[in-house]
């Protein structure tokens, strides 16, 4: 797969998904999706989703959703979250690998290009 590109893009919006529509949601998204796991009262957590906001709005290359785990417990289970925020990667709607970076845009870019280059890991 191709390197991502810079395109201009203007949306400040992350969709939020739940354990009704995850899957069905993740698997009819083409590209790189990439997942946050977050609660509302983790503040790493709300600056990864302004961070992921602005990137979305910079290169919008990339879907964004939300998972809130207070509400959806489920899916933390499903995914062995011990901590927060946690990010996963996903392409064409397969799992790809979990994503980890420094919270800084240039390393984001970095870093989701490079994991795209790699190849998938099993999924949680």
């Amino acid at each position: 797969m191709s390197p991502l590109r810079y395109t201009a893009c203007v949306m400040n919006t992350i969709a939020t998904l739940d354990q009704f529509d995850f899957h069905h949601r993740i698997g009819g998204t083409p590209g790189p999706a990439l997942v946050l796991f977050h609660t509302p009262g983790c503040a790493s957590c709300r600056h990864w989703k302004r961070l992921l906001a602005d990137y979305a709005g910079l290169y919008g290359n990339v879907t964004l959703y939300l998972v809130d785990v207070q509400r959806d417990m489920a899916l933390a289970h499903e995914f062995g979250l011990y901590h927060l925020p946690a990010m996963f990667l996903f392409l064409n709607g397969q799992f790809h690998c979990e994503f980890q970076s420094e919270a800084r845009m240039e390393q984001v870019y970095t870093a989701l290009n490079a994991a795209i280059q790699t190849p998938p890991q099993e999924a949680p």
